[in-house]
């Protein structure tokens, strides 16, 4: 039996009287109760996923309130995804040891207190802190709802109900914007907090009604020093992704967040491959579409939501739009990605991943190119154009690499891949945001540093550190501001265009990957030697 039969096979039930047949999971529930799994499971899977958006766009009234600086302001972004994608993994094991469901409901819990105490932040240091706290509870959260979806869906409704999955995955974070616009037009920052404990409370009643408890049929030892190692190592490269920048890389504290970021990396590799109970056994990346199903997920969530916070900026700054508009003008990426990713299921079990995956990954990198040609002056149709090919892109190529992923391990071991899945994911998201951030940053500054001669220093600074502080320096000076404005629009562009080549360079490679790695239509999921290999990872996991 191949790895992918293995796969599809439902796990032994509970015991069950003489002369009854067991009942697989699946076997248990109605079609209509599936269907309500699934709008509970993607309630909250845009929870988590919102939870970044609505604070992205909010963070100029937040900052505004607590005298943020622009490094603060980044760090309070990255604290809830980078608390998440470290504590993915250790979460989805212990969903599978333990419960999938109490797993969500603790960590909705948490993630409406981390919600309730961010709206009571009074400094950078606690609303960090809280965001952080935050992010342990969307870590619970996010591997059982997929892991849910796998295990209570029969094999042949399973691509489709986890292209649902994958489409709200893709367009969270745009619904989470939209209603961060929407509550800011008429009320203070502290009610994006509110809004979103309030509803964690509504989908933790969802879940009591209408998901059922799920666990691993077989034992699930957890790794505490791996998790301490993966979570420390990625913190590490994050850090100095981020303070590159700022401080410059050859930077004693940018040195050493890369260095330690790599160094622990490393021995959370080596661990892995000589525990007897790994949290995530590196073998496991030679199963080709484990392997390339990572490798997609990571750098499309790397554009996604790099562009977002590029984007978001563009649409306020330069072409004066509200927070609410800026939402609404990022609602065409929405419509487009939750169809094409629900059609991506079929097509790519007629087509294979590497062919619908691939051309995804193509089309999202011409979405990039498209939105490194948008100038100052260009107005919305270019960045209209660009997103709805974008979007086109990331729900062609997101649905087969979800897919591959899941397909990859049996269905008792599904809370560790639907972790794998959400950590290369958010590891995505927080790498996105440095990466693509600090590529801004660096074009932005470059470009300006030239046009900041003559200026007071205090106004000089200003318009070095970031765009907004520019624009409203300029304001400030009068009709002496204009050239500064124009300045800051010119080398805004310029940091925009170095940020989207990047984006676009990072989706060619994995379309590059994948076309090499890939398992093709008519190709084995895995062979016999790889078969073993895998079997023997899975027999310690």
């Amino acid at each position: 039996m191949t790895l992918l039969e293995r796969a599809q096979t439902p796990p032994p039930p509970d015991p069950t009287p003489v002369g009854e047949a067991p009942l697989a999971p699946h076997e248990q529930l109605t079609s209509r109760q599936r269907t309500m799994v699934l709008v509970a499971m993607c309630l909250a899977l845009v929870l988590v996923v919102a939870s970044v958006s609505m604070l992205a766009i909010g963070l100029p009234s937040v900052s505004e309130a607590l005298g943020l600086t622009q490094t603060t302001q980044t760090w309070v972004v990255d604290a809830y995804a980078l608390s998440l994608a470290s504590l993915l993994l250790v979460a989805g094991a212990l969903g599978d040891r333990f419960g999938r469901k109490g797993a969500l409901l603790v960590g909705i819990a948490i993630l409406a207190l981390g919600s309730v105490l961010s709206s009571l932040a009074e400094s950078g240091g606690q609303l960090i802190a809280f965001r952080a706290l935050t992010g342990l509870g969307g870590a619970l959260i996010m591997p059982g709802t997929l892991s849910t979806i796998t295990s209570v869906f029969p094999p042949e409704e399973r691509p489709r109900a986890v292209g649902i999955w994958a489409g709200f995955a893709g367009a969270g974070g745009t619904l989470g914007m939209l209603g961060a616009g929407w509550l800011l037009g008429s009320h203070s920052w502290h009610s994006l907090f509110y809004v979103t404990a309030a509803v964690a409370a509504i989908t933790f009643a969802a879940i009591l009604a209408f998901v059922p408890a799920t666990r691993a049929s077989e034992h699930v030892g957890l790794d505490p020093l791996g998790t301490v190692l993966s979570a420390l190592g990625i913190g590490g490269l994050v850090l100095g992704i981020i303070e590159g920048p700022i401080r410059g890389w050859t930077h004693p504290l940018t040195a050493t967040g890369l260095v330690a970021g790599v160094v622990l990396l490393t021995a959370f590799v080596l661990w892995e491959l000589r525990t007897e109970h790994p949290l995530l056994d590196p073998r496991l990346f030679r199963h080709r579409g484990f392997a390339t199903g990572s490798a997609s997920l990571m750098v499309l969530f790397i554009a996604l939501f790099g562009i977002f916070l590029v984007l978001l900026q563009y649409l306020q700054l330069m072409l004066g739009y509200s927070a609410l508009k800026s939402a609404v003008a990022l609602l065409p990426m929405t419509f487009v990605m939750i169809p094409v990713s629900t059609i991506a299921a079929p097509l790519s079990v007629r087509f294979g991943q590497r062919l619908v995956g691939g051309a995804g990954l193509a089309t999202a990198a011409a979405g990039l190119l498209i939105f490194a040609t948008v100038s100052t002056t260009s107005g919305y149709l270019p960045v209209l154009v660009a997103q709805l090919v974008l979007a086109l892109g990331v729900g062609l190529a997101m649905t087969p690499a979800t897919n591959a992923i899941v397909s990859s391990l049996p269905i008792e071991k599904q809370g560790v891949a639907s972790a794998v899945n959400d950590t290369t994911r958010e590891i995505g998201t927080a790498l996105g945001i440095a990466i693509m951030g600090s590529m801004f940053n660096s074009g932005y500054r470059s470009a300006i540093k030239g046009d900041l001669t003559g200026l007071p220093a205090g106004v000089a600074d200003q318009a070095r550190e970031a765009p907004g502080l520019a624009l409203d320096a300029a304001r400030r000076l009068g009709p002496r501001g204009d050239a500064l404005a124009a300045a800051t629009r010119d080398a805004f562009t310029s940091g925009m265009r170095l940020s989207m080549i990047v984006g676009a360079g990072l989706l060619l490679a994995a379309t590059a990957f994948l076309a090499l790695r890939g398992p093709s239509l008519h190709e084995e999921v895995a062979d016999d030697a790889l078969d073993e290999d895998v079997e023997a990872v899975l027999a310690k996991a």
